[in-house]
């Protein structure tokens, strides 16, 4: 009797198998920092066919965050009355000025918590009823109901001192804001397992549609990203681009109703800004006017410019897909994950963070 490792092994080298016999050259574009880490972890671009080339595109929330924003939250958390709460990856990104960032904010006295979890923002909140605890809502469709639910829980409570300052971020108008860019070289995209299972396959369809590029949502075990690129390859070799669902065994049709119903519920589309994108309509999340007192960015009169601070970093062009890590000149020498220049070295979805660890380059 055969182990399963053996059994997974022998899976492993049929699938490239199957994608040596469909290669072609193709562009693929992974949009998900999950997938982007996965496939250097696992080594994948370099078991792929010359020719066969993985891109990774505008799938990390934290990196496509721009600096003039992570400039606002910096000086919200000089303020001596507010506590922020954020994911781990926030912590480090530095805004306009390179060191300028939540750690170091700490260092010198701001009140800065990681959490893991929008609720556990409002439970800093409870505990601090003298304090504003502002909870950064960083993230895509996925994030994004978890977010609406603790808005939604500090109305209810009426907990005052809680709100929080949205950044949250959605795929489709950004990946059309992509496609309709001068330079756009992108044959077939990877798509978002995490993201999907929110806005289910009818938040991709798009993709093929109207743009005829092959479309797969795929899963985050290697086996799962191997078998969507030989889909990916097949679509293209049989001309018949489509959307297909690698994943499945989470992904369904029309997605998660109540998840949705949520974020329609607390959250409206907006336009917002990317990283080396500019403004892209339609394309953040916002707090609906009901919720205004809950809203950090009306609570603080918080504005922001629409014209991005320049920085050394090329992040906005790597997340883009116009450069790869190593392209860029400050990769490994002046940007390394212990000083890192940009939020692409930062984050643990970020492309030069997984081409660093894995040696990708």
């Amino acid at each position: 009797m055969r182990s399963r490792s053996s059994e997974a092994a022998e899976n492993l080298r049929e699938l490239m198998e199957r994608i040596r016999e469909s290669a072609a050259p193709m562009n693929i574009m992974e949009v998900c920092g999950t997938h982007t880490m996965a496939i250097a972890r696992a080594g994948i671009k370099q078991m792929l066919p010359e020719g066969v080339r993985l891109i990774s595109g505008p799938g990390c929330p934290v990196c496509v965050t721009p600096p003039q924003v992570i400039d606002a939250v910096l000086s919200l958390s000089s303020r001596p009355e507010v506590i922020i709460a954020t994911y781990g990856d926030m912590i480090r990104v530095p805004g306009s000025r390179r060191g300028d960032n939540l750690a170091a904010r700490r260092v010198n006295g701001a009140r800065v918590e990681i959490v893991y979890s929008p609720l556990d923002g409002l439970k800093l909140a409870e505990e601090n009823p003298d304090r504003q605890v502002v909870f950064l809502g960083v993230g895509f469709e996925t994030t994004a109901p978890g977010t609406a639910a603790a808005v939604e829980a500090a109305r209810e409570s009426g907990l005052m001192n809680f709100s929080v300052f949205s950044m949250l971020k959605t795929v489709e108008p950004a990946l059309r804001a992509l496609i309709a860019s001068p330079g756009f070289n992108i044959q077939g995209f990877l798509c978002p397992g995490h993201v999907a299972t929110i806005i289910g396959e009818r938040g991709f369809r798009f993709l093929s549609g109207e743009f005829g590029l092959p479309a797969v949502i795929s899963g985050f075990e290697p086996e799962d990203i191997l078998v969507s690129i030989w889909r990916l390859l097949r679509q293209q070799r049989e001309g018949r681009p489509r959307l297909e669902n690698e994943y499945a065994r989470a992904v369904a049709p029309e997605g998660n109703p109540l998840a949705l119903e949520m974020i329609d519920r607390v959250l409206e589309p907006r336009d917002d800004l990317w990283r080396g994108m500019g403004k892209i309509p339609g394309s953040g999340l916002g707090i609906r006017e009901e919720f205004a007192p809950w809203d950090a960015c009306r609570r603080f009169d918080i504005r922001i410019c629409d014209r991005e601070t320049e920085t050394p970093c090329r992040c906005g062009e790597i997340i883009q897909g116009r450069m790869s890590p190593g392209d860029c000149p400050l990769f490994g020498t002046v940007c390394v994950p212990e000083d890192p220049v940009g939020p692409c070295m930062v984050s643990g979805e970020g492309a030069c963070a997984a081409a660093y660890k894995y040696q990708e380059v």
